[in-house]
């Protein structure tokens, strides 16, 4: 027998589900019960397989070297189970490494090469999306404040969770940078009669939420632009600003920029609610075994992580102070398996949709992609965190703690939680 099959039959019999190996001989290997199947057409794809490289077997699925049967979150099981180590300690980096992985950042987000990758990621098709997303097509973590809701329920409740924290109130001008299909952008106004402006890159959500503004009679007082954040006009900035699923596009060597941008259009005294995955290890800048390079081919071009405390120094040297820091890593792994569970039930639906071979190919990168990232916030590989910044005014508050009207942050939690009228 072939060394390397000897050697992926015996990993295979250690995982935890059980997995058969159809060989282009015919030839199979494993369980004769298996849950998961791995039909292998091309037997270079061994050498991933054998070597636990889960984004070089990723591509290979992609790319149709390698097909797969299985239940999806039996087959995240077996490929957790084949990684050689942590997927965070294999993407650290040395100094220099660190030093290239900067330069490069600063290369790849000019204006130009950030509106082309949210063209590739949000620009794929629309119907696609609302294939798996909830009804509003909220493409960001939701928030089940109880463990029976549902993920429609969970998006709304995680909509209301950022007005909130944000303290909205009727009158107030509201920004959402990275406005996505509108679901936060439309929740605020309608709810808390905010008038709110939303930008984004990509084309298609533009369109979209510019023709739901005009159908729900909001025109007046909710607008969405195609721009980019570095070109939102600071001179009338706002109260409130939040920032959903959007900073993970910026890169890393950006954040400086970035948070500096949003506290200039951000009223002395204002707060600002950055919504964003984050990276597990202080040092990766993406998760290692090629599972980061997957998602960087396949999914989100120029995608860069960081770990949460050099997020939290970033806003620091801006000029914003943390008020408030939310994980909500296991409300991303359940909000991610809901999608991952509704493209499974739609796959037909979705290959129609999808039907170019570019599309086959994106779909399938899709499957891996959801059930992968749900894995990866189950195992603490990767995390999401809402944090609520300040402008700090520059007069001191001796009374900050007295509830005046004009504070932008009343320094309790009680106000997250009480039922909104």
């Amino acid at each position: 027998m072939n060394p390397l099959v000897s050697l992926v039959e015996k990993k295979i019999a250690s995982l935890p589900v059980e997995v058969q190996l159809h060989l282009p001989d015919g030839t199979r290997i494993g369980s004769g019960n298996a849950v998961v199947e791995l039909i292998v057409s091309d037997l270079k794809a061994l050498k991933n397989l054998a070597s636990g490289d889960i984004g070089k077997v990723g591509e290979d699925y992609v790319e149709g070297r390698i097909d797969i049967r299985s239940p999806m979150r039996d087959l995240m099981a077996a490929a957790t189970a084949m990684l050689p180590s942590s997927p965070v300690e294999a993407a650290r980096q040395g100094v220099f490494g660190t030093l290239v992985k900067q330069l490069i950042s600063v290369w790849r987000h000019s204006v130009e090469r950030d509106a082309r990758h949210i063209e590739f990621h949000y620009d794929l098709s629309d119907d696609f999306y609302a294939l798996w997303l909830d009804p509003r097509r909220v493409y960001s973590c939701a928030y089940y404040r109880t463990p029976e809701m549902d993920l429609e329920q969970a998006q709304q409740a995680k909509l209301d969770h950022i007005c909130r924290k944000l303290r909205l109130a009727e009158g107030e001008r509201f920004a959402d940078v990275g406005a996505g299909w509108g679901g936060l952008l439309l929740w605020a106004a309608e709810h808390y009669g905010v008038d709110a402006t939303g930008i984004t890159l990509s084309r298609n959500q533009h369109a979209y939420v510019n023709r739901l503004i005009e159908e729900k009679g909001l025109s007046g007082r909710v607008r969405m632009e195609l721009l980019d954040y570095r070109k939102l006009d600071s001179g009338n900035p706002f109260d409130k600003i939040a920032s959903v699923g959007m900073f993970e596009h910026v890169g890393r060597a950006q954040l400086t920029v970035y948070f500096d941008q949003l506290r200039r259009l951000l009223k002395p005294g204002g707060l600002i609610m950055n919504h964003g995955i984050t990276a597990g290890g202080v040092e990766n800048d993406q998760l290692g075994h090629g599972m980061g390079d997957f998602i960087e081919k396949y999914i989100f071009p120029g995608g860069e992580l960081t770990h949460i405390g050099h997020v939290l120094t970033q806003m620091g040297n801006a000029g914003l102070e943390p008020v408030d820091v939310e994980n909500l890593r296991p409300h991303y792994a359940r909000t991610l398996w809901a999608w991952s569970d509704a493209l499974e039930a739609r796959l037909d639906q979705a290959r129609t949709i999808l039907s170019s071979e570019q599309g086959q190919r994106a779909l399938r990168a899709y499957r891996l992609y959801l059930a992968g990232c749900a894995a990866g916030f189950e195992n603490g590989w990767i995390a999401l965190y809402q944090i609520v910044g300040h402008h700090l005014p520059t007069r001191g508050r001796p009374d900050e703690l007295d509830l005046p009207e004009d504070l932008g942050y009343p320094w309790r939690r009680d106000y997250m939680y009480d039922s909104h009228g």
